[in-house]
């Protein structure tokens, strides 16, 4: 396939991408867009223009909203075939290609475009499903024979989060504050978190609402997840060390996430599927599935100060993922949780074998014991202040390549 749209070979916006997000167009108004290469194109218009007059169930111009929200409730007998509509007007020759008016109207340079927030997120949920990480983790703060605690192999570990302090990228957070216990210290102490990380994390977005009691199983739980975003869940680990027992994160979290604004769907992942780590010991029945159901998904994290150069200090791969979306979201629902649309649900840090490929702080510098050293010579055991964190992931294979673009967050000092 190849786009009338002229774009570089490593755009991670390609004619086999076709993301979704939500766009303030040239300060004036607010509306549903897709993007190739440096365009991006109101959705809205475009169904004004007649181009998914063929497409059923969708009755409504509902690219004129705030959100993916009513679009992405379609399902996807709808949002496949909106994808895939508009794959084809972007190709060479295309009636969309010859439409100059039409490309005038609907077609917009990246500097003539604000990335909202894509979807409300009604509920969000954290799983811990990589086990380099959780055995990194376990080793820090644990016995390190015994890193992995009984249940971590048998169910995909998770938490409720904050919704509400869910931000699109290039949103500053603020330094958190709350109560530490310094090691040498008899009692805890009030302060800004001294030791402020980043979680290098995916997210997959449902697109169903489902009544209390119903289920849905790992065969169902593709066709009920939309797509998926960068997401970036920034942690205070001396507030978290201090707090997590008995109930677990709690202050340490929920000060700030932040996402990618582009919703990359399932579909446009499915070439880059690979096969799942071997689960041993054998999980119960409904964790079970078939088929490769992981992404071999290319990640990075870049550090960089202020006035300063951006520092490569990870390089990971999604397809690490012990447990993946399928188990996740069946084990999720398998109580009789209801799940609403636009729920975000995040896989955890992402964490390889080699330490190059740590996704947080606290792994890269193992608790500060081994800070890093950025280009500039100044040195970091986790994220100070004016620091921005920026992570990219896309995924490639012969000669297609799909991406997230990017999810970046500047920390700036405590209110």
């Amino acid at each position: 396939m190849k786009s009338f749209v002229e774009y570089s070979s490593n755009s991670d916006f390609s004619i086999h991408n076709i993301p979704f997000g939500v766009a303030v167009f040239n300060k004036e108004f607010i509306g549903c867009c897709t993007r190739i290469g440096d365009q991006v194109v109101d959705l809205a218009t475009l169904y004004d223009l007649a181009y998914f007059e063929e497409i059923e169930g969708l009755d409504d111009n509902i690219f004129e909203a705030y959100t993916l929200n009513e679009f992405i409730e379609l399902g996807k007998p709808v949002t496949n075939a909106v994808r895939l509509k508009i794959q084809e007007l972007l190709l060479e020759g295309s009636i969309l290609s010859k439409d100059e008016k039409t490309i005038e109207a609907a077609f917009y340079d990246l500097d003539q475009v604000k990335m909202m927030m894509p979807v409300h997120i009604p509920n969000y949920t954290d799983f811990y499903s990589s086990i380099e990480h959780a055995t990194n983790v376990g080793k820090m703060f644990r016995d390190p024979a015994n890193a992995l605690l009984p249940n971590w192999k048998h169910l995909p570990v998770g938490y409720h989060g904050r919704a509400s302090s869910i931000v699109v990228s290039g949103t500053d957070i603020n330094r958190p504050k709350g109560q530490m216990k310094p090691a040498d210290a008899d009692k805890p102490v009030f302060g800004p978190c001294k030791q402020l990380d980043f979680e290098l994390e995916m997210a997959f977005i449902v697109n169903k609402n489902t009544e209390m009691g119903e289920s849905i199983s790992t065969k169902e739980a593709e066709d009920a997840i939309f797509g998926m975003v960068v997401f970036n869940d920034w942690s205070a680990r001396d507030i978290q060390s201090w707090e997590y027992v008995p109930l677990g994160p709690f202050l340490a979290k929920n000060f700030g996430s932040s996402v990618s604004p582009w919703v990359v769907t399932l579909e446009a992942l499915e070439p880059f599927k690979t096969t799942s780590p071997t689960q041993d010991p054998e999980v119960l029945d409904y964790l079970k599935f078939e088929g490769d159901k992981n992404y071999d998904i290319n990640l990075e994290v870049y550090l960089q100060p202020e006035n300063g150069e951006a520092n490569l200090i990870s390089e990971s791969n999604y397809k690490h993922m012990y447990w993946n979306m399928t188990q996740q979201l069946a084990h999720h629902t398998v109580n009789g949780c209801n799940v609403e649309v636009g729920d975000m649900y995040a896989s955890g840090t992402i964490s390889g074998s080699d330490p190059k490929s740590f996704g947080s702080m606290l792994e890269l510098t193992w608790r500060g014991q081994n800070p890093i050293t950025l280009s500039n010579g100044e040195e970091r055991k986790f994220i100070d202040d004016n620091d921005t964190v920026t992570m990219k992931a896309w995924a490639e294979k012969d000669g297609m390549r799909v991406g997230f673009g990017e999810v970046s967050g500047k920390i700036i000092p405590t209110k």
